[in-house]
Order: structure tokens, then C-alpha cells, then sequence
């Protein structure tokens, strides 16, 4: 009886399908069981491909053993005439799929179980979602461990706080009576929010117990849960130093110093605080410096009070990330207001954060908007911590669409999905520049920023044009009414040649 045309098509598909399954299944076998750490993977094990290193047991080899031997009594079934062989051919080759899910899931702790981090912390980290440890935890967690002091280096959204707050949970073991015996100062409230919730998620299976200490909050009930008792305290300098005149907290106690956004408390001013505050620190405690970048000040103050600190450094970049657009609006300066409300009408954006040098301008920025009908969040340290905790979470529960702010929140903090940062002024320090727009193109989205530039700015401009390492592309805003015509390029002067 002659072959159809689509029998025939089917009859040669099923053959390449059955020889693709058996090879498959073999590699399967050939690779789990004679090389294991090869790193060459099955052709469908698509998690393994992108996971190559993650431990894969005893089990999954006996797994593979188990393919090779069925795909053999597959194709000696179908050769027999028994379509069985089919089936069983074809149920092999989804093992290295499942082979691959297996190793999946039990390796989603497997690199920070690595790190020794105990049963209660590695819980914690399953509940927030973390699958594998970044660079600087990779980096800071095995340090910390043992015991070493050390300085540092990461920039903003690379997961510092977890680096210092899992190892210092395993090493603090569980609540003790007395003061505090973890101290984490923060050069904001925002900042010291966050770590102290980072805390808190992270201790949750222990009984260690975190207070927040800042200002703007009630002092009484501070102290109320000072005395009750604490095993780790985060705060700002100003307050902690507040209750330690009152003599309502004893640092004496204090076994692991923990110094976050060192660089900033700099820029703040706070280093005589800080410093006040180290010295109330017994000597024979562990210290540790955490920042973005690391001035000579910084390490001045490091030679003091670290002793033979370790040093770590991952992702210390001065250019902005590549996700970011980022460009200039020369203009007048008595025009910026006008051309921020010119931009904002053309940016089809649910998220906006606009970066001013003063609080004074953020209040008139902000008022001026509002008064435009925009729905905005102001934010800088002259407002009360119940208006900056509403602003932030009005923010980012999507009440008002602009967030204004000052460099308060540039750095560290929490806030996701800016899809654009307009800086009013040029930021004096170059530093800022890049912490500035980086809160937008943050995790492997895109983002666009624009600075508002006149030229009494020039100066700060070229500091960050020489920081980054490139010089910041010039627009103008087609259909703004200026005043004078933006310079797009900066003219080259020529010397002239003297006559003779």
C-alpha cells in the first residue's frame, strides 16, 4: 500500500523527534555522570544553561543514568515493533527538563548558603525573594564573618545594606539584655528607615531586637524601648548623640559599628558628631565603613577607627549607567521655572523626581507646581518626618505623579520605577550628578534625565563633565519661547598670533 505525501511527512518528523529525544537523553547521561562540573548542559535544559555552576547532587546524576538506560530499552522496544518504544522515548527526554527545575529550586539558596549565614537568616532571605548574593555581598559577607573590619565600596542599588545586616544578624546570635551591642548610623532618616527595616525582615526568625532611632518621632517612646532593651539600634547622628546626653543609651556595649553612606555624612557635615559617637564605642569592637565612594576624608577617619581593615570595591563607577539617557537644557536662569513646566507637559511619565540644591527651591518648585495643577511630594530635611514619610509614600503608592526633592533622596533610597530625573540646578558636587540621575534606568530599565543649566552654573558643569569622563550633550527644547538662543556648542577660542 503506497505512502501518502503527509504520511510520509509525519513518518520523517517522528524519526527526527525520536533521534533528537535520544540524544538528548544521552547527552543527558553523558555529561551528568562522567562530568558533572563540565558545564556543558542538555540541549533543553534551558535554567541549567543560564545556571551552570549551581551544584547539581547525587540526585540528578542518578536521574541521568536513569535516561540513558531508558532511551536504550526505548529504541529496542521500537525496533522489536513495539510502539511503546515511542512513548517511553519520548517521556526520557522531558528528564532533563525536570532534572533542570530540580536543580533550580534547590540551589535558589545554594550561593548564600556558601556564605555560612545560619538557618534562620537564609530563611529570611527565601521570604524577600533574593535568589543569589551581588558582588558586594559576595565580597563583604565571607569578611564580616570572620571577623575583619572593613571599608567598603559599592555603589548605590547593589544591596550594601544586606552585605553588613545578614553577617552582623549570624554573628549577633540572639537577644541579649543590656544596651545595644549593633549600632548602624545613617546620615538620613529615610536612609535609617530603610536599613532598620532591612533589619527587621532579616532577624525576623531570631529574637534580636531592632529600634529605629531619628529625629522628628517622639523621644519618650525612644527611650521607653531603650530601656526595655535593644540589640540593634540605627540612627541618625543627631538624635543618638541626643540620648546619649540624656544618658539614655550606653554604647559600651557596642561589638559591631556599622558606618553607612560614610561619604555622605561628610557632605552633611556630620563628622563631628560621628567621631563624637565612635569615641563613645568601646575599643574591641568590629567596624565597618559602607559607601558609594571613599574621599580622602573618609579614609582619614578609616585610619582611626578601623584597625587593619580588609578592603572591598565592586561596581565603583563615575559614568552614569548605559540604561540612561541623560542630556542638557541650556537656558536662562530666570526662564528654568518656565521650561520645567514646558518639559513636564510633554513627558507622558507616571514617575518624576526633580532635583533642586536648596529646600528653599524645592518649597517654591513645589508650590509653583501645585499651583499648576500638578500632584506633588515634596521632600528635604526641614519637613517634619510625618510630611517626608508622606511624601515618600504617596510617591510610590503613585498618589502624587512628581516627587521634589533635595539630595536627600539621591542616594539609598528605596524608590523604584523613576522614569525621569530633572535636575533644576546643576548639582555642585560631581558626585551627586551621577547619584541624581541614577535613580531612574535603574534594573536594566531605561530612563531619561535632563539638567536645567545657565551659565553662572558653568563651573559646577565642567566638574562633572570632567568626573564622568564625557561631555554632557546640549538640546534645546523645540518650541520653548527663550529668551536668547541656547548655546548647543561651546565655542573654541582661538589664540591670535601677534603681529611682528
Amino acid at each position: 500500500m503506497y505512502e501518502t505525501t503527509r504520511q510520509r511527512i509525519c513518518k520523517w518528523l517522528l524519526l527526527a523527534v525520536l533521534v533528537f529525544s535520544t540524544l538528548d537523553a544521552a547527552l543527558f547521561a553523558l555529561f551528568d555522570i562522567g562530568t558533572e562540573r563540565l558545564g556543558l548542559r542538555c540541549l533543553n535544559s534551558f535554567f541549567e544553561f543560564y545556571l551552570p555552576e549551581l551544584f547539581p547532587g547525587k540526585l540528578t546524576v542518578y536521574i541521568a543514568a536513569f535516561a540513558g538506560l531508558a532511551a536504550l530499552v526505548g529504541w529496542v522496544l521500537l525496533l522489536c515493533g513495539k510502539r511503546a518504544g515511542v512513548t517511553v522515548i519520548f517521556a526520557v527526554s522531558v528528564l532533563p527538563f525536570f532534572k533542570s527545575i530540580l536543580i533550580f529550586l534547590t540551589s535558589i539558596l545554594a550561593l548564600f548558603s556558601a556564605a555560612d549565614l545560619g538557618a534562620q537568616a537564609l530563611s529570611a532571605v527565601k521570604d524577600m525573594g533574593y535568589s543569589q548574593p551581588t558582588p558586594i555581598q559576595s565580597s563583604a559577607i565571607p569578611e564580616i564573618l570572620n571577623g575583619s573590619d572593613l571599608i567598603a565600596t559599592a555603589q548605590t542599588g547593589t544591596g550594601k545594606t544586606a552585605a553588613f545586616a545578614l553577617p552582623v544578624i549570624k554573628l549577633a546570635k540572639a537577644h541579649e539584655p543590656g544596651g545595644p551591642r549593633v549600632l548602624v548610623l545613617s546620615p538620613t532618616r529615610e536612609l535609617a528607615a530603610q536599613s532598620a527595616e532591612a533589619f527587621e525582615n532579616f532577624s525576623k526568625y531570631t529574637s534580636l531586637r531592632t529600634l529605629l532611632v531619628q529625629g522628628g518621632t517622639s523621644m519618650d517612646r525612644q527611650t521607653a524601648l531603650l530601656k526595655a532593651g535593644v540589640d540593634i539600634v540605627v540612627a541618625t547622628p543627631g538624635r543618638l548623640l541626643d540620648h546619649i546626653r540624656q544618658r539614655n543609651i550606653s554604647l559600651k556595649g557596642v561589638r559591631w559599628l556599622i558606618l553607612d553612606e560614610v561619604d555622605r555624612m561628610f557632605d552633611m557635615g556630620f563628622i563631628e558628631d560621628v567621631s563624637n559617637i565612635i569615641r563613645y564605642c568601646p575599643k574591641d569592637r568590629q567596624t565597618l565603613f559602607f559607601s558609594a565612594t571613599m574621599p580622602d576624608a573618609v579614609l582619614r577617619l578609616s585610619k582611626w577607627a578601623l584597625k587593619d581593615p580588609k578592603k572591598v570595591g565592586v561596581g565603583v563607577v563615575h559614568s552614569p549607567a548605559d540604561t540612561i539617557e541623560h542630556f542638557i537644557y541650556p537656558v536662562d536662569g530666570i526662564q528654568k521655572y518656565d521650561l520645567l513646566l514646558e518639559i513636564l507637559k510633554r513627558i507622558d511619565c507616571e514617575s518624576i523626581i526633580v532635583f533642586t540644591r536648596t529646600r528653599i527651591d524645592a518649597d517654591r518648585i513645589g508650590e509653583w507646581l501645585v499651583a499648576h495643577d500638578y500632584p506633588v511630594s515634596i521632600l528635604h530635611s526641614d519637613r517634619t518626618q510625618r510630611e517626608r514619610d508622606k511624601a515618600l509614600k504617596d510617591f510610590k503608592d503613585g498618589v502624587s505623579k512628581i516627587l521634589v526633592a533635595t539630595d536627600i533622596a539621591s542616594r539609598g533610597l528605596d524608590i523604584s520605577n523613576v522614569g525621569y530625573v530633572i535636575n533644576f540646578n546643576v548639582p555642585e558636587h560631581s558626585e551627586d550628578y551621577v547619584h541624581r540621575i541614577g535613580r531612574t534606568g535603574r534594573a536594566n530599565r531605561e530612563g531619561k534625565a535632563v539638567t536645567l543649566f545657565s551659565s553662572d552654573e558653568t563651573e559646577f558643569l565642567k566638574r562633572i563633565e570632567s568626573f564622568i569622563g564625557e561631555k554632557i550633550e546640549r538640546r534645546k527644547l523645540e518650541g520653548f519661547a527663550y529668551r536668547t538662543e541656547p548655546v548647543l556648542d561651546e565655542p573654541v577660542h582661538k589664540r591670535r598670533k601677534r603681529n611682528r
